[in-house]
């Protein structure tokens, strides 16, 4: 079955205060939707909302990916159902490695009995970190510890490579990174389009844009999807900001007070 993840009216508070505020999204398999807005207007929260972050609350709407509801699912359970989002600040973890994390997390997504072998593992970890152009040393590295900000948002795609999911959530993946990485991190993405998999691009910048081509973007204002087109959408806004959106739909202030 081809991939559907449609989101149907999702609203979300923290601390009681709404900031998602009706957010309709239909996204299919082999495309790659880019969300752009003004800061504070709620896209990192959207990702947060769906992955299951404990600190948002959704209050209304659902979110499905092949018609199962991701909001009746803990964590875990949406990632097994196939939902990844590769965080704008990804977490240092003590103790763990890279490749221990990443081998766990790919079993933790298998039938029980079913778990990679470790030959197969270190074979596609290390295919795949060639791709991204990762030193190897990375695979027996504490998860994150001691990364920069490229090598961190590389570690990102490198889970996203091996974790195949079916709907991808890439927040700001692009903010940190040299034009290099930028390229590179690109390229995996690029690699990874299929017509199973969906990807929801989160990011401020066109510069992103110019190598993961969107074949949607929408403009995200008050926590509402307010306006959407093609690629085109994009260049528009890089070239004239938000007033010409703001303007057009009488808005006076973007910000709901969150990313």
């Amino acid at each position: 079955m081809a991939t559907q993840f449609v989101i149907d009216g999702l609203k979300a508070t923290i601390e009681g205060k709404e900031i998602l505020k009706g957010i309709n999204l239909s996204m299919k398999g082999g495309e790659i939707h880019a969300i752009m807005g003004p800061n504070g207007t709620g896209k990192s929260t959207l990702a947060s909302a769906l992955m299951g972050h404990p600190k948002y609350e959704v209050t209304e709407g659902t979110a499905t990916l092949n018609d199962e509801d991701l909001m009746e699912m803990a964590v875990d359970e949406r990632a097994r159902a196939g939902l990844f989002l590769a965080m704008q600040y990804p977490s240092e973890i003590s103790g763990v490695t890279n490749s221990d994390f990443l081998r766990s997390a790919i079993n933790a997504r298998r039938e029980e009995g079913s778990e990679i072998s470790l030959i197969k593992f270190i074979r596609q970890m290390e295919g795949k970190m060639k791709e991204l152009d990762m030193n190897p040393e990375f695979a027996h590295r504490y998860l994150n510890e001691g990364f920069s900000g490229g090598e961190k948002k590389r570690n990102e795609i490198l889970q996203m490579m091996l974790l195949d999911p079916k709907v991808v959530i890439l927040d700001e993946i692009d903010s940190g990174l040299d034009i290099d990485a930028l390229k590179i991190v690109a390229q995996g993405v690029n690699a990874m389009r299929s017509e199973d998999r969906a990807f929801l691009v989160i990011t401020h910048y066109q510069r992103l844009l110019n190598y993961v081509k969107p074949d949607f973007v929408h403009v995200m204002m008050q926590g509402r999807i307010v306006k959407s087109g093609g690629p085109e959408l994009a260049e528009r806004l890089e070239a004239e900001g938000y007033d010409w959106v703001k303007a057009e739909l009488g808005i006076e202030d973007e910000t709901v007070g969150q990313a």
